[in-house]
């Protein structure tokens, strides 16, 4: 019995470390995407408006998106990255009509 609960203990243990790096890699991850927002690689900067269309609209997502517009020369990337921002834009607008005059 003992041996099974020292087996299961390891096991564990490995599981959480494993979970633990994969929370580091993924973080990286999302941060290496944001910086590549402002790449010199079109392709990267496309990925980088595919990694922020999936997130969740904030303040600081709304001013990069308003820095991107005005630095980006790709009429198609500005595009896409105005299509990101109005939904952004409306999802804290419904935010703050849901939450009543006190958010405001």
């Amino acid at each position: 019995m003992a041996k099974k609960i020292k087996t299961m203990a390891i096991t564990v243990l490995a599981a959480a470390a494993a979970g633990a790096v994969a929370a580091l890699i993924i973080r990286d991850q999302i941060s290496r995407h944001q910086r590549n927002l402002f790449s010199a690689r079109p392709i990267r900067r496309l990925a980088a408006l595919g990694h922020m269309s999936r997130e969740r609209a904030s303040v600081d997502h709304i001013r990069l998106l308003h820095d991107f517009i005005a630095w980006e020369p790709i009429k198609l990337l500005r595009r896409r990255a105005q299509v990101i921002l109005d939904r952004m834009e409306h999802e804290v607008a419904e935010h703050r009509l849901d939450a009543g005059p006190e958010a405001a």
